[in-house]
């Protein structure tokens, strides 16, 4: 019998463990920074801190953002010490205009390859593609994970917001890029589509056989709202145009839009009690604020080591 038990501890031992990794991702349109919105209360400055402790206490582990200008970019690794990034301006390839950017924790991850392609008819440098309004640009990188070795590809991008031919071929356009440089290896693709799940353009990456939105795949799903908000934080919507979709390797545990909030202060505010609470609690009016324009999107994924 002690024969018996000796053999079948060899055997196991010589069978490889299937272990579940997690892996957790987010798509953030930060709001980039300019003098209207810090007229109107919903500054940079003011929304930085809280935009950094977000991403701190979710735990993105990486993440790609959308519109981020370089102040804000250097700003956002200043507010977030264990991260790095790649990515460029899509204006002229270096710092100029708005960031792509893909956001990881550096302990977690190596950057094994990455570079950028231009949401264009001429792909490899600053333009506008087809109908498209602005520049639109795609910043990808191929990553591995120190702790298991898993490597995988990630895609974050911001289509245009007002060329429809310009938003479907971008769609055409990255479902290409991804059948030429990745193989068969996992995929990650975030953004801003400026499209929500009921358009063509979406149905286009979700209808792939390379894709799955994460939102219609998860084991659970935590969405109360869309993702789009215009700072109005009393506004709904069923829309989702920030959008995380991932290949057949990942099992998506969870899914969720963040909607957190954050309050500021209002000159003279009154401090008000209730009944219901021991004398020495009081509220004092402030104003509901949110960190950004776009709620973010975060996805805990699974895997196979």
């Amino acid at each position: 019998m002690k024969r018996i038990l000796l053999i079948l501890v060899f055997v196991l031992i010589g069978i490889p463990i299937i272990k579940a990794q997690e892996l957790t991702v987010a798509s953030f349109n930060i709001r980039y920074e300019n003098a209207s919105d810090s007229v109107n209360g919903n500054g940079w400055p003011q929304r930085l801190p809280v935009i950094c402790d977000l991403i701190r206490f979710h735990n993105f582990e990486i993440f790609g953002a959308q519109e981020v200008l370089h102040g804000q970019l250097v700003d956002m690794l200043a507010g977030l010490p264990g991260y790095s990034y790649v990515g460029v301006g899509r204006d002229d390839g270096k710092t100029q205009g708005e960031y792509a950017p893909i956001f990881y924790q550096k302990d977690k991850f190596k950057v094994l390859k990455s570079g950028n392609f231009w949401l264009s008819e001429i792909t490899d440098r600053p333009n506008k593609g087809w109908d498209a309004a602005l520049p639109r640009i795609c910043t990808w990188a191929k990553m591995k994970a120190f702790e298991t070795g898993f490597e995988f590809y990630f895609f974050n991008l911001h289509m245009d917001h007002r060329g429809v031919e310009a938003r479907k071929n971008s769609a055409k356009l990255v479902l290409k890029k991804i059948t030429e440089m990745c193989g068969d290896n996992p995929v990650i693709l975030t953004g801003d589509f400026n499209v929500d799940q009921h358009s063509a353009d979406y149905t286009l990456l979700q209808g792939s056989d390379l894709l799955n939105d994460a939102y219609e795949v998860a084991s659970v799903r935590y969405a109360l709202n869309g993702t789009f908000s215009d700072f109005k934080v009393n506004r709904k919507t069923e829309s989702r145009i920030d959008h995380v979709f991932v290949s057949d390797s990942f099992t998506v545990a969870r899914y969720g839009v963040l909607t957190d909030t954050y309050r500021t202060e209002i000159k003279d505010g009154e401090s008000e009690q209730s009944g219901n609470f021991p004398k020495e609690v009081s509220l004092t009016k402030y104003v509901a604020r949110i960190p950004s324009d776009h709620f973010p999107v975060k996805v805990v994924l699974r895997f196979n080591d």
